[in-house]
């Protein structure tokens, strides 16, 4: 397969158009959001569904987000919509919230992976909501990533994966948040299946309490059912061994430099991911500093792309824990999975 790529600013309109057109042919289509870039397929039409598991080689049981231009979309693929959901999409929609529910008749099983709940959200960035215009229906989408590897928050890492696999890559620039939307069911008490931009004290504000999943910080549990996107054990995971230091700055970054000794003497290439407030920790070791940990947002915009930087050109990635309350708890959230839930802590 020959997969075309259309720059998103200067072929705007034309790249949508086409790229809309080869959504309702039951083609797949990357395109950028403000989270991460997705891959997109008619998520009315289970048959172009079943070809994003196949093209990402993604397990049948991991449900998908369907992407919608309009709030007023949702009334076609909920049973009803709660008032809680009005309220947030009236505060946060467009943008990086994605709210599950239960599903109308009309939502195909590929969608769902079986469930009886739908996740929907309608995406902030222009090129995306102009692409679900153009196919004029809702538009089921993953990251367009190989299934475990880093989210791609640029059209070149969606190439380093799926060049040859899809149709078309729209190319609109790197993703301003950098990891994918916060996922909040509204079945029941709401509670957070996976952090992301929009925080838990900011939904709080708008509905009362929130709860979180004990599955954000740990792995599913044998049985346990994969409710969102994202709650796999091994996600989002390098070509490289990823290790987590957790503690206050000064603790981190001691175990860091302690352990990237052993593993140097082992013979194996190393690189931490610093912060700017440990920067001067790790003089003369191989130190990529990706953010602020007091602002864990910068944090969240350079994560994936740090992964991806030194995938496959190192053997073990260390990287620095932070607090996990606002967008720290969704950077947390990414690179343990990332990890495998492999953590340092003395």
């Amino acid at each position: 397969m020959n997969t075309e790529v259309f720059n998103a600013k200067t072929q705007k309109e034309n790249g949508t158009q086409y790229a809309g057109r080869v959504i309702r042919a039951g083609g797949l289509v990357a395109f950028p959001t403000e989270t991460v870039y997705g891959l997109g397929a008619n998520g009315l039409d289970g048959e172009a569904v079943a070809r994003i598991f196949e093209a990402k080689g993604r397990p049948q049981d991991n449900p998908l987000i369907l992407h919608v231009a309009k709030k007023s979309d949702v009334k076609d693929l909920w049973r009803h919509v709660p008032d809680g959901a009005k309220r947030l999409m009236d505060a946060f929609w467009p943008g990086p919230l994605t709210l599950i529910f239960v599903k109308s008749d009309i939502v195909p099983e590929e969608v769902t992976a079986g469930l009886d709940t739908v996740a929907v959200r309608m995406p902030e960035h222009k090129t995306a909501l102009a692409l679900i215009r153009a196919a004029g229906v809702p538009i089921a989408a993953p990251s367009a990533n190989l299934s475990g590897r880093p989210s791609p928050t640029t059209a070149e890492h969606v190439l380093q994966d799926m060049d040859g696999r899809i149709d078309v890559v729209l190319d609109g620039g790197a993703c301003e948040v950098g990891v994918e939307s916060t996922v909040l069911t509204l079945v029941g008490r709401p509670t957070i299946l996976r952090p992301g931009g929009i925080t838990r004290e900011m939904l709080e504000q708008v509905i009362g309490p929130v709860e979180v999943s004990p599955a954000v910080l740990r792995p599913l549990k044998e049985g346990e059912v994969a409710a969102s996107p994202g709650m796999k054990h091994r996600h989002y995971a390098p070509d490289a061994e990823v290790i987590v230091a957790v503690g206050n700055p000064r603790k981190i970054a001691s175990i860091i430099c302690r352990e990237y000794e052993i593993e140097e003497a082992m013979g194996k290439n190393c690189v931490v991911l610093g912060t700017e407030q440990t920067r001067s920790c790790y003089h003369g070791m191989n130190c990529d500093i990706i953010g602020d940990r007091e602002e864990p947002g910068s944090l969240c915009r350079e994560l994936f792309a740090a992964l991806r930087r030194w995938s496959g050109r190192v053997d073990v990635i260390f990287a620095e824990g932070v607090e996990e309350a606002d967008q720290g708890l969704a950077y947390m959230n990414r690179l343990l999975r990332a990890a495998g839930f492999t953590v340092l802590d003395e």
